[in-house]
């Protein structure tokens, strides 16, 4: 009996173990952004290939104040606003982001997080 509940005790820890490593995993396919569209200067164009869960695509325009893994937090006139730059990581479309690097991020807005997919150096100018 005593073997029995050690062995019963072992795999329901295994099968606890394996739930919360799968919950720590996202299942859903990332988003690509270029197969909806194309990014024209600062105008988001959509190619109508993409239907259903259509992206709010924007800009978002700041100095880096922190860089925390793929979130860049990005000092604006009116506030802060943090950015997940994993897309635009992935593309290689984001160059060094580093605190001080005055940026323009074009990407989409999923509820209340923005995702980049290309990050510029905004000029001086603008």
């Amino acid at each position: 009996m005593k073997l029995f509940n050690i062995l019963l005790s072992t795999a329901l820890l295994s099968v606890g173990l394996t739930t919360i490593t799968y919950a720590q995993t996202s299942p859903s396919a990332p988003y690509a952004d270029t197969t909806c569209g194309a990014w024209q200067g600062d105008t988001w164009t959509p190619n109508g290939t993409c239907t259903g869960d259509v992206k709010r695509h924007a800009r978002v325009e700041g100095t880096i104040t922190i860089v925390k893994g793929h979130l860049v937090t990005v000092q604006q006139g009116t506030g802060t606003v943090v950015i997940d730059d994993t897309p635009a990581l992935n593309n290689q479309f984001s160059g060094k982001v580093a605190v001080g690097r005055r940026i323009v991020a074009h990407g989409y807005w999923v509820g209340d997080n923005f995702y980049a997919t290309i990050i510029t150096t905004d000029s001086p100018s603008s």
